[in-house]
């Protein structure tokens, strides 16, 4: 090792170090080269002194801090991890890995409701971002539809898009549908890629 990096190293605090990384926002490089030591002794001197580091997900978020699509809450409560737990598993089983939209589908509004909340609590959306795209049936009543999803969502008509009016058996689809399917949508492909972040996380623990 470089004498001058040892001596730097002998000087670093730990509690600054943490600070600098989890209160601040800092990444190690922006860390290492702000104290003069290189990155691969910085990540040792924080191993050595159980300083946590960082979630692929969370240093996700951190690249694109700047931006003001959505902003993810890091510090949680007990019931607020249920929730981003929850969120998880629903878009694991429902929503699409693809393209760059958040895409989450189903017509149980019990289920919506929670990835609803999954989205404004856990990951700071922007509410005028949100989008709302209805699988209907001709036999519903659009305006009687929109009010149901529009109470069950909070998420205001004017940014519904275009139905989609569906055709099939009615009375199958009366008993299965009874107010048509939704997709809650949300165009930004670093919050699409932050789940799936999430889900490829979750899924190494279950291993």
């Amino acid at each position: 090792m470089h004498k001058k990096t040892k001596d730097a190293l002998l000087t670093l605090d730990p509690v600054q170090i943490k600070d600098l990384y989890w209160a601040k926002g800092n990444n190690v490089g922006e860390i290492a080269k702000q104290l003069g030591v290189s990155v691969w002794s910085l990540y040792g001197f924080m191993d050595k002194n159980n300083i946590a580091r960082r979630s692929y997900s969370e240093a996700n978020f951190l690249v694109h801090k700047d931006k003001p699509q959505f902003k993810v809450k890091t510090e949680l409560t007990s019931a607020e991890e249920k929730l981003r737990i929850a969120g998880i598993m629903l878009y694991w089983a429902e929503g699409t890995l693809k393209g760059s939209t958040v895409d989450f589908a189903n017509s149980d509004p019990r289920m919506i409701k929670i990835f609803m909340k999954f989205l404004r609590e856990i990951c700071g959306v922007c509410e005028e971002r949100l989008r709302l795209y209805l699988y209907a049936y001709p036999y519903m009543d659009m305006n009687e539809v929109k009010v149901f999803w529009q109470d069950v969502t909070k998420i205001p008509q004017n940014q519904f898009t275009k139905p989609y009016i569906g055709k099939g058996n009615s009375d199958i689809n009366k008993r299965k549908l009874a107010h048509g399917l939704v997709h809650i949508r949300y165009n930004d492909k670093k919050l699409l890629e932050m789940i799936g972040g999430w889900i490829r996380e979750y899924a190494e623990k279950l291993r």
